[in-house]
């Protein structure tokens, strides 16, 4: 009998699944705003996951929420789910965040902060630029609205999430290797 090698050990799987339950539960702390874009914890989950898992696992982490949400469980903010959502006016946020997880989790492995924040600010953009894109369409705005009701309130929060993300995954990626986890970029 052949046996097949996997490309995910039984520990990829359970921290994957443990890291898009995360990104479950922060999307799921919404704050709503008055211009209908809610404030939740999206940014600060999937870049966590990148670095804490690196950018291929931390993408399936995000790729499975993203999944999860689409077959009908309510993991999106406010309690949604579904195809609807998905291509609803906010859904360029939620496909780009496998995006920007991959991103962010670009040069973990070469010790250079520097490229690890700039990646993420690369990551940060692109999830801006998908999400606006398909904001504008759907709502028929024009780059400036658009840019001023989906982009410019989180700027500040965004990036401070990326910071605090990287602060909180040192300690996981250590604790993480000292299990015997093999943790890559």
């Amino acid at each position: 009998m052949e046996q097949t090698k996997s490309y995910f050990s039984i520990g990829d799987i359970v921290y994957i699944g443990v890291f898009a339950a995360t990104i479950s539960v922060c999307a799921l702390i919404s704050i709503q705003t008055p211009w209908g874009v809610p404030f939740t914890l999206h940014t600060f989950a999937v870049s966590l996951a990148a670095y804490s898992l690196g950018k291929w696992k931390g993408s399936m982490a995000s790729l499975i929420w993203v999944f999860v949400g689409l077959v009908g469980v309510p993991v999106f903010s406010g309690f949604t789910s579904g195809f609807a959502k998905l291509a609803g006016p906010t859904g360029g946020y939620i496909w780009s965040f496998i995006l920007m997880t991959f991103l962010c989790g670009m040069q973990l492995d070469q010790h250079k902060k520097w490229l690890t924040i700039l990646w993420s600010l690369a990551g940060l953009l692109v999830c801006y630029i998908c999400g606006m894109l398909q904001f504008m369409l759907i709502m028929h705005m024009g780059i400036i609205e658009s840019f001023l009701l989906t982009i410019a309130p989180y700027i500040v929060k965004d990036v401070i999430s990326l910071f605090a993300a990287y602060a909180l995954a040192i300690p996981i990626r250590k604790a993480l290797r000292t299990a015997g986890y093999q943790v890559s970029g």
